[in-house]
């Protein structure tokens, strides 16, 4: 699905497209799941929800930017997540949303477009 907004000069990554397995951001072809970082995307070992765990999302925990909201693209459809996982996320103060991956693509590059501080953990189709 091709989205059209494009990334602005700077590092703010934006999601340009997604679908047939891979995501294209800032200009850049993934193949795969993916975690957006505000200043950096990276490749993610996550096929579907039941491979989702607090580990799978260190990076986010980890990132330099403090992160306030994590949007989690569950493929095709929304999946309900664990509730202890939305549980450690909020202690750490990052609000968690999930939805369907093309809707979070959109919503990522939203908040993104915002200024937010968010990331995206995002499930390829």
């Amino acid at each position: 699905m091709e989205l059209t907004q494009h990334a602005p000069a700077g590092s703010l990554q934006i999601v340009e497209n997604y679908g047939e397995g891979s995501f294209k951001v800032s200009g850049h072809r993934h193949p795969g799941s993916i975690l957006i970082l505000p200043d950096a995307t990276h490749s993610w070992a996550v096929d579907g929800v039941a491979n989702l765990s607090l580990p799978s999302l260190q990076p986010i925990m980890d990132a330099q930017s403090a992160i306030e909201i994590l949007i989690v693209g569950c493929g095709a459809t929304l999946a309900l997540l664990p509730v202890t996982l939305r549980e450690v996320l909020r202690t750490k103060g990052i609000g968690l949303e999930a939805m369907d991956t093309g809707a979070a693509c959109r919503t990522y590059n939203l908040l993104a477009g915002e200024g937010r501080r968010v990331a995206a953990a995002l499930i390829a189709l």
